[in-house]
């Protein structure tokens, strides 16, 4: 097989696979050393539709908003194509059951995700009570981009009891500077990734939001929704701990 997303990839290789994928795009990162002895066939947005179809993979997973669509169409005249749709954690449990049943590994499936089930609920409890904190989360520069509700960056932020300051948007909306700093929030995330932020971005959106707490963090917690989800709860713990510190 062939998998087009970072995140699933990762998802295949925890739920015991190996020789089996035999295709992923350049941006696959984990597990480590797949990319070095793996066919890379492109990126996620520019796929190279030759190379998948020198590897003549029984199934190809890919994904709605991470993939091209008319990449995706040429790719199902090569073999069947498995769309994913993840818009929120419990669309990331339902995807991690339907990957594991296509695969052959529908017990490893359900006990990863009940593993990441289990994780969230024991966040929400400890959240429960606790004062909401407002956060923006960024995820490009130059523009600012940010996430909306329907995502599922903002998903696992308010399972940890922070809220999406960008409320009422949808999607990766764009801000202007007066926008950003309309929003006052009470934390700006920076994120890893898609943009590489780093600390010499900090006094950058600190003039922006010069009330709020702006802290560097890991994207891959956050927006990675395979097996990657079962280490956001403690990602969350750990940012909530940071911010309290001040």
């Amino acid at each position: 097989m062939v998998s087009l997303v970072p995140s699933q990839t990762e998802l295949l290789a925890d739920l015991g696979l190996d020789a089996e994928v035999v295709g992923l795009t350049r941006f696959c990162v984990h597990p480590e050393g797949w990319n070095e002895r793996k066919q890379i066939v492109g990126g996620t947005k520019n796929v190279r539709v030759d190379r998948v179809r020198e590897l003549a993979p029984d199934l190809v997973i890919a994904n709605k908003e991470e993939n091209v669509r008319e990449q995706v169409e040429a790719l199902q005249a090569i073999a069947p194509v498995f769309v994913t749709d993840v818009p929120d954690v419990d669309g990331a449990l339902r995807m991690t059951r339907s990957v594991g049943g296509l695969v052959d590994r529908a017990a490893e499936a359900d006990r990863l995700a009940d593993a990441v089930a289990a994780g969230f609920a024991r966040l929400g409890a400890e959240a429960e009570g606790a004062v909401p904190l407002r956060a923006l989360y960024l995820i490009w520069r130059d523009p600012w981009m940010t996430v909306g509700d329907d995502t599922i960056i903002a998903d696992v932020l308010r399972r940890g009891g922070v809220e999406n300051a960008a409320v009422g948007h949808q999607r990766y909306p764009t801000l202007s500077p007066d926008q950003f700093a309309a929003l006052a929030p009470d934390v700006v995330l920076l994120s890893s990734e898609p943009y590489p932020f780093g600390p010499a971005h900090v006094a950058e959106v600190q003039a922006l939001a010069p009330r709020a707490q702006v802290e560097l963090v890991d994207g891959e917690p956050f927006s990675w929704y395979g097996s990657r989800l079962l280490r956001a709860p403690d990602a969350l713990d750990d940012l909530r701990r940071r911010l309290a510190a001040g």
